[in-house]
């Protein structure tokens, strides 16, 4: 899906994962103070939008995720997770139910594998499954943002701002409404900042939630039997994940960020020693200059100076070790 809003003036495309919507609109580091200050908004379009209806909505998808949803109250957003038999997660949702219908938005491209597998746990539930991106647009606006909504669209509402699934083609007439629009990289920054992980930058084929810190946000200790429940409920009461997620302040001097995969080593051993993690988001920030998030050995020392890739770094802990 490319986005309209790319029209606008100064728009420059996303690459990977985000394109199909803007990276900026000509002032990274103005975007995110607007960001911050609560006013603008993201175009989020590029997203995977999916619905699930019927009266078992709540019941099944309580069956099948990580969270607990069975009782949901109409209004009160959630995030989620589906795990494989191994507790290795597979696809992290972000949803809604609105009184009549359950609706979640998810990585771009991978709702189809996501419909696939909830159709194929319908069984006698009476549920409908429903791929909704071809006709909805996810739309962020800011915690603080004053930008009246319109009645008939679902929003999720969480500490950071809310979460619109406006029809998409009403993306444009909103966006001259709720402007100024806001790139994919403004808001990757602060994300970076809050340190949220997120499915396919925080993760890989093997991680668990505990290692990038969605025990709690996304899985629910007190519910019953789900996918990968097993993995969870053993590292929780009986041990440690084999790695945990950090934050680090960049080396400001450096041109270059550190790309998603670069070696993480401790800085005593160069750029030669033991490749002890990975760097799986990075970003430059309005007031914290260079930052990034990794994913690191659990045994690496919390005080100690880190190496990304080739820039130096300096621990802040998210997940204990």
């Amino acid at each position: 899906m490319k986005s309209p809003l790319l029209t606008l003036p100064g728009a420059v495309p996303a690459e990977g994962v985000d394109e199909g919507v803007a990276a900026h609109y000509g002032d990274l580091f103005r975007e995110q103070r607007a960001l911050a200050d609560g006013t603008g908004l993201v175009d989020l379009s590029h997203r995977g939008v999916i619905t699930v209806t019927g009266e078992d909505r709540l019941s099944w998808l309580h069956l099948l995720l990580t969270q607990h949803v069975s009782n949901l109250p109409a209004g009160q957003a959630t995030e989620a997770l589906i795990l494989s038999p191994h507790g290795h997660i597979e696809h992290a949702l972000y949803l809604v139910d609105d009184g009549s219908t359950v609706w979640m938005h998810v990585e771009p491209g991978t709702q189809e594998a996501l419909i696939g597998y909830l159709e194929s746990m319908k069984f006698f539930y009476r549920v409908e499954v429903a791929d909704r991106t071809a006709d909805t647009a996810v739309v962020h606006l800011p915690a603080g943002s004053i930008t009246e909504v319109p009645e008939a669209v679902a929003v999720r509402e969480t500490a950071y701002g809310r979460d619109l699934f406006l029809p998409r083609a009403e993306l444009t007439a909103f966006a001259q409404r709720g402007g100024p629009a806001i790139g994919i990289l403004a808001y990757e920054a602060l994300r970076v900042e809050a340190h949220r992980p997120r499915l396919g930058f925080e993760t890989d084929h093997r991680t668990i939630p505990h290692e990038v810190g969605w025990i709690g946000e996304a899985v629910h200790l007190d519910k019953g039997c789900y996918r990968g429940q097993e993995t969870v409920a053993r590292v929780h009461n009986l041990g440690k994940p084999p790695r945990r997620l950090v934050f680090l302040h960049l080396d400001g001097s450096e041109v270059h960020l550190p790309p998603h995969g670069a070696a993480i080593r401790l800085a005593q051993d160069g750029a030669e020693g033991r490749k002890l993690g990975f760097v799986t988001t990075s970003a430059r920030h309005h007031e914290l200059g260079p930052i990034a998030l990794a994913l690191v050995k659990r045994n690496v020392p919390p005080e100690a100076q880190l190496l990304a890739d080739t820039t130096a770094a300096a621990q802040e802990l998210v997940v204990l070790p």
